[in-house]
């Protein structure tokens, strides 16, 4: 006897909303009746962020995106990222379980003497999400730093911070100085502080990795977010050990994404 025909379908929803999106697109093929329940509004809205329709109002999508069916709605914010908070964040869901990703891009960030002409310049790129990113053009020492509000990401989750950017052909002092990466929690002791380095000559490991989309990153940390609404997570990434002139940094942001360990 079929399930569908014992119990009533809002009680299968209910069921199927506990589980996740993978599990519920597989019922979706297990039958006709299945089908329509498992990819029904009721179960894909409980895979949305609570926030999702503020999160869409704020952003610079058209606002027909929330009149799609919300497995539609989900899928898109899966594979098609929007921008809020004018244009400075990226936003996205991870497609398995509906955590949030958010990008904090150049222009968010507080990147030292960023306002100054011949330190840094503003760029548009063809393969960033961002109308702009941060060239670097000349600095003797680094500083970039950001924050997020804990209660924009999702609970109970753990997360790592990912420094997002490119070097160009003609780059200079980032070959054998290191710079420091750090992520903390406001208001709790100072997270662990390591050190990389973003162009390291062919005999050493490179320890950025390609992205899908052309861009390098490096993880700056982990921290676990357990939805405390008062406080924020705050990343850096430093070197401000010598003078040693620096140039050819290309800086698209900070990302933060569920960190699943092996």
């Amino acid at each position: 006897m079929e399930i569908t025909k014992v119990l009533p379908d809002d009680c299968i929803s209910l069921i199927i909303s506990l589980t996740s999106p993978r599990d519920a697109c597989r019922m979706a093929l297990l039958s006709h009746a299945f089908n329509s329940i498992a990819d029904s509004n009721a179960v894909w809205q409980m895979f949305l962020p609570l926030d999702y329709i503020h999160i869409i109002s704020n952003s610079s999508s058209p606002p027909s995106l929330l009149s799609l069916p919300k497995k539609d709605l989900y899928i898109s914010l899966c594979y098609h990222p929007i921008l809020t908070h004018n244009g400075d964040m990226k936003f996205q869901l991870e497609k398995e379980n509906g955590k949030k990703w958010y990008m904090v891009g150049a222009k968010a960030l507080s990147i030292q003497w960023v306002d100054t002409p011949r330190h840094w310049t503003w760029i548009s790129l063809p393969d960033s999400r961002f109308c702009r990113v941060a060239k670097l053009k000349n600095v003797g020492r680094l500083e970039i730093k950001g924050k997020v509000k804990l209660s924009t990401l999702s609970s109970n989750t753990n997360y790592a911070a990912y420094f997002v950017f490119k070097l160009v052909r003609d780059r200079y002092g980032f070959r054998h100085t290191p710079v420091e990466l750090d992520v903390s929690i406001e208001g709790t002791a100072a997270g662990e502080v390591h050190s990389v380095i973003l162009d390291p000559p062919r005999n050493m490991p490179q320890q950025a990795k390609e992205r899908a989309d052309g861009w390098l990153e490096i993880e700056m940390g982990e921290f676990f977010n357990g939805f405390e609404d008062d406080k924020t997570v705050e990343f850096s990434l430093r070197e401000d050990h010598d003078d040693q002139p620096k140039r050819g940094l290309i800086v698209q942001g900070i990302e933060l994404r569920p960190k699943h360990n092996r």
